[in-house]
């Protein structure tokens, strides 16, 4: 059976980078359907970290007041030897960082999943399908047909329409073998088993992230929200690994820090931790998002961040050409911007996995001798510059904007309009008097602010005007309006 609508985006996949991406096409008025194989968003933790700038994102999605409740700000990460010698460490989170949020959050995934399916039901234009796999792609000049089956009701199998695809479907996606690009493998790869817990008593345990850099057993504990805690603990030559899920062979491992009458078991599972890239994130109509993209090793909690910066960033490109606003190549920026971005991440990721998974002794302590030399090292939040794209590529563009609390009290993003471009400017006044500015300004559809809290930033930076993109990434910079008016905007697919 063939549906003859032709929906503006098909999504498969329902997680977080999916739901996320789904809500802000629905924000844009995009046509946008959401299938998922499984009936419902699972309710078991799995990712329990996300950082200032996707905080960001979800303030920019209207849903910031509903996650508040469910959060906490990071107590920090400490990276310890065998001897308890603290070699690095992250920082607490502090209460307001660069982007106007804690710069890292805890959290419950199920909580996190709840509030984004709900506020896709603000948006008429969003439908969700769930218990749908997709079982094969076809790609058209000007559509792609995605055939369906239900993954309970017997019958004829169903052919759905978009004039585009993206996977948000996972590191066993369909839409990348379709795609067809091999898949980068950097190296890692390495399991580990991930223990859940919920506390039924009051236990002394860490306040902060701890990676126990034992090489007899490395370890992970993670002090999640209210009274979930977990483990992550690597599983080592010898073992059996299912064994190892037998509920006396967990609390063995626990023993350390926990009993049994101390906290029920939630979840345990194996997990190989993976790093990896697709070598191509577009084919044609076909686009791929969050671990269908890229795998990352959780040693800095990146994971989800990552396929939630992935929406942030194809959403407003996928909007523009879809309101025909901007010509498809800008698609392409997608992934050359953001290839670099995770790969930095994935590689800092890996360096950090390497100091907690050295199980060889001698290696180990030759690692402990030079950070007792050296001293405890300092894990800063990574930023990176975006990949050539949809900006000038000068010095100090491609980078995130802060977001600073204006003079009247409000956060920056909360003074612009939505997923529209955005000029900040120290000189106002030298902008009207320009025709060619003007009409950069207005094919943008940028709205224009001035405030005191921007000025230090501007001058840090060198110029009297900067423009942010809808992701919130800067574009442009410039210091007359003769240099507004030659933004390159038609290199990023917008006419001039």
């Amino acid at each position: 059976m063939s549906c003859d609508r032709v929906h503006d985006v098909l999504i498969i996949g329902l997680g977080p980078t999916g739901a996320t991406l789904a809500n802000l096409l629905g924000a844009k008025g995009l046509d946008t359907l959401v299938i998922d194989r499984e009936p419902g968003f699972l309710e078991l933790p799995r990712a329990v970290h996300y950082d200032g700038e996707v905080m960001r994102v979800f303030q920019n999605m209207g849903l910031a007041a509903a996650l508040e409740p469910h959060l906490r700000p990071s107590s920090g990460m400490q990276y310890v030897n065998a001897q308890g010698l603290l070699m690095l460490e992250r920082k607490p989170a502090a209460i307001k960082g660069p982007q106007g949020w804690a710069t890292n959050y805890l959290f419950h995934q199920p909580d996190l999943e709840d509030a984004l399916r709900r506020a896709l039901d603000r948006f008429g234009c969003v439908e969700v399908r769930n218990s749908l796999e997709a079982l094969d792609i076809t790609q058209h000049a000007d559509e792609v047909a995605v055939r369906v089956r239900s993954m309970h009701a017997a019958g004829t199998d169903e052919v759905l329409r978009a004039r585009w695809v993206v996977g948000c479907d996972g590191a066993r996606s369909i839409v990348r073998e379709v795609i067809s690009g091999p898949l980068h493998d950097l190296g890692l790869h390495q399991e580990w088993l991930v223990v859940d817990v919920e506390l039924t008593s009051e236990v002394a345990l860490p306040q902060p992230t701890v990676q126990y850099c034992n090489p007899a057993r490395p370890t992970t504990f993670v002090n999640v929200t209210g009274r979930r805690r977990r483990w992550e603990i690597m599983v080592m030559p010898g073992d059996d690994p299912q064994t190892l899920l037998e509920p006396a062979n967990l609390w063995a491992l626990l023993a350390p820090w926990i009993r049994p009458d101390q906290a029920k078991l939630v979840r345990s599972a194996l997990y190989t931790f993976h790093s990896l890239i697709a070598s191509r994130w577009r084919a044609g109509r076909l686009l791929l998002a969050g671990d269908s993209a890229h795998q990352t090793p959780p040693f800095l909690g990146q994971g989800m961040c990552a396929g939630i910066r992935d929406a942030a960033n194809l959403a407003w490109k996928l909007a523009a050409v879809v309101h025909g606003e901007a010509a498809e190549f800008i698609l392409d920026s997608y992934e050359s911007e953001r290839l670099p971005h995770v790969r930095e991440f994935i590689d800092t990721a890996m360096r950090l996995g390497e100091i907690i998974q050295t199980t060889d002794p001698a290696i180990a302590a030759l690692r402990d001798r030079r950070f007792t030399r050296e001293g405890t090292t300092e894990i800063v939040n990574l930023s990176p510059t975006l990949g050539r794209g949809a900006h000038t590529g000068q010095a100090l563009t491609g980078i995130l904007a802060p977001q600073p609390r204006l003079a009247d009290g409000r956060l920056l993003d909360d003074a612009l309009v939505a997923d529209r471009f955005a000029l900040l400017t120290s000189a106002p006044e030298s902008l009207p008097a320009s025709p060619d500015a003007r009409t950069v300004l207005e094919r943008l559809k940028a709205c224009q602010l001035s405030d005191p809290a921007l000025g230090g930033w501007l001058e840090s930076l060198g110029a009297q005007h900067a423009l942010l993109r809808p992701d919130r990434y800067v574009a442009a910079l410039a210091n007359s309006a003769a240099e507004v008016a030659s933004w390159p905007i038609t290199s990023w697919g917008f006419s001039s």
